[in-house]
């Protein structure tokens, strides 16, 4: 087994499901030892043992809310500097769809929590994270994004905005980077058999769409410390394709 990553540490939000449990095993399978944060204990120690039989290693499991717990995401980085002294791969996986329905119609709960997930907890964790970022060789930080950010569409208003809001907070936050050796990567998924496209389009034949699993490689790619990238990059929807790394 081909394992780039060895001796890395990569964090993953969301790992317990869909593509940031297809980035946690792509990732360990590769070598490096993950550190997998999502909210549920059961879904993550199932993670674990599959990571155990793929690569005969462990993962570190961290059950956690990222939007309750903000506090909770500066504490994750002090431990993992006082365990590993650095983070060389960051995957922010985690994200909620939130209410579809118009604008006048959402909650201002509801409206709180998905900006809580989608957006505060990513502000959060660069804050709690670049200083170990900034203490590996060659780091990268890779933030789920989707086509949503740039075409909105009626009824998906929490969801497109909060995702808008995490393109421009990454790109500053790459901006602010340009001079350092971390690399941050906006990666656009596109479509993929996950609970939340389930939820947003409860009608469509889910088998006509590719698993998760098929993006691990590219995340692997991504993860690489060889790999030459500008200060920001985006891979867009044609991600399948060679080639997909476009300069910010």
């Amino acid at each position: 087994m081909s394992t780039p990553l060895k001796d890395h540490i990569a964090l993953v939000t969301g790992a317990s499901r869909g593509i940031g449990r297809a980035a946690a095993l792509a990732l360990a399978q590769a070598g490096a030892h993950v550190v997998a944060v999502a909210r549920t204990q059961g879904a993550l120690e199932e993670l674990d043992d599959e990571i155990r039989t793929l690569t005969g290693e462990s993962a570190t499991l961290v059950p956690m809310d990222i939007a309750a717990e903000g506090d909770g995401l500066d504490q994750l980085g002090l431990a993992i500097h006082q365990r590993f002294g650095r983070l060389d791969v960051l995957v922010h996986a985690a994200a909620m769809l939130g209410p579809m329905t118009p604008v006048f119609h959402v909650d201002p709960k509801q409206w709180d929590r998905v900006v809580a997930v989608n957006l505060t907890a990513s502000f959060r964790l660069i804050r709690s994270c670049e200083p170990l970022l900034r203490a590996s060789e060659r780091p990268r930080a890779i933030f789920l994004t989707s086509g949503r950010a740039i075409r909105p569409k009626a009824f998906w208003g929490p969801y497109g905005v909060t995702k808008a809001g995490l393109e421009h907070l990454v790109r500053t936050w790459a901006d602010e980077l340009e001079q350092t050796k971390v690399r941050a990567v906006l990666l656009d998924p596109s479509v993929m058999r996950t609970r939340m496209r389930a939820e947003a389009m409860p009608g469509e034949d889910p088998t006509a769409l590719p698993d998760p699993s098929e993006i691990g490689p590219l995340i692997v790619e991504l993860a690489q410390a060889d790999l030459g990238l500008p200060s920001a990059s985006v891979v867009f929807e044609n991600w399948k394709q060679a080639g997909t790394l476009a300069s910010a």
